[in-house]
């Protein structure tokens, strides 16, 4: 099974290259390795140059992660996709090898969601047997992509960071796959700040979260689910000091919420709540 391990940057040539190194020396054969530059306006198109072995894509307007991550998955020949972030790297260079055997000995698994460690949480832990989970997280993970082509890839949303990943994996949940976490199979996302914004990214992440629960959340609790979340965010950023960046990702849901009707499609009831219930047990 061929896998293309993806990576979308922008700006962040300085610490692109160390994502890229150890995703050419993962010891699994049959890969390819794909950067995606979005409109980068420093040195990024340099390092073309050091690494020709890469094919390059490049955005000449800015694109946005989501989309960014839609066309590397559209245009290859790959059956697997690695979503590697540009200040993520592997650890001991087996990972994928791990991840595409647990894909083909488990074909209704559609994603799996890597052990991340990073600067908050550096402690690795023993590799242990394989569990289902809600969700992976962005900077580390491998997809089925016939799974992923059947239900669109990745929806677009207003803000332009943050619930990519959960709108996908509840649909996947919803269609009959499989979302399986690997405990002990690291994966270092340094959360690097350089040509980042946190107010700009907890805004977009307050918007793109309720864009979630409207677009997928079932009638009626949908009606419960976005006051909720209302709460939730609000009680978070004020204990966080993103008070202001939270009101501004709300007024943006708000402000967005005519386009977005047109994109609700809810999961069933049984889907929606199983995803909540692997969600509250940490799953």
């Amino acid at each position: 099974m061929k896998v293309l391990i993806g990576i979308t940057t922008r700006n962040r040539a300085q610490i692109l290259p160390k994502a890229i190194q150890s995703a050419l020396e993962q010891d699994y054969p049959d890969k390819e390795v794909a950067v995606f530059d979005d409109a980068s306006t420093d040195e990024t198109r340099d390092l073309r140059e050091r690494f020709p072995q890469v094919r390059w894509q490049r955005a000449e307007e800015t694109q946005g992660i989501t989309r960014a991550r839609n066309r590397l998955m559209s245009e290859t020949d790959a059956e697997l996709y690695f979503s590697l972030d540009d200040d993520a790297w592997f650890i001991k260079g087996d990972e994928i090898s791990v991840g595409v055997k647990l894909l083909k000995e488990q074909p209704q698994v559609a994603a799996l969601a890597y052990d991340i460690l990073s600067p908050d949480k550096p402690e690795m832990g023993e590799r242990a047997a394989p569990y289902r989970t809600h969700m992976y997280i962005g900077c580390g993970h491998l997809l089925r992509l016939s799974a992923a082509r059947e239900l669109g890839y990745y929806t677009p949303s207003p803000g332009f960071y943050g619930s990519e990943e959960k709108d996908l994996c509840v649909r996947l949940l919803n269609s009959g796959y499989e979302v399986m976490f690997l405990p002990g199979v690291h994966i270092w996302h340094d959360k690097a700040m350089l040509a980042r914004s946190l107010p700009a990214q907890h805004a977009s992440g307050v918007c793109n979260d309720f864009v979630f629960a409207f677009r997928r959340c079932p009638f009626p609790m949908v009606l419960w689910c976005l006051p909720g979340k209302a709460v939730s965010h609000l009680r978070f950023a004020a204990g966080n000091g993103f008070v202001k960046p939270c009101l501004e990702g709300m007024f943006l849901f708000l402000k967005s919420l005519r386009g977005v009707i047109g994109t609700r499609e809810p999961v069933s009831p049984v889907a929606f709540r199983e995803f909540l219930r692997r969600s509250r047990a940490g799953l």
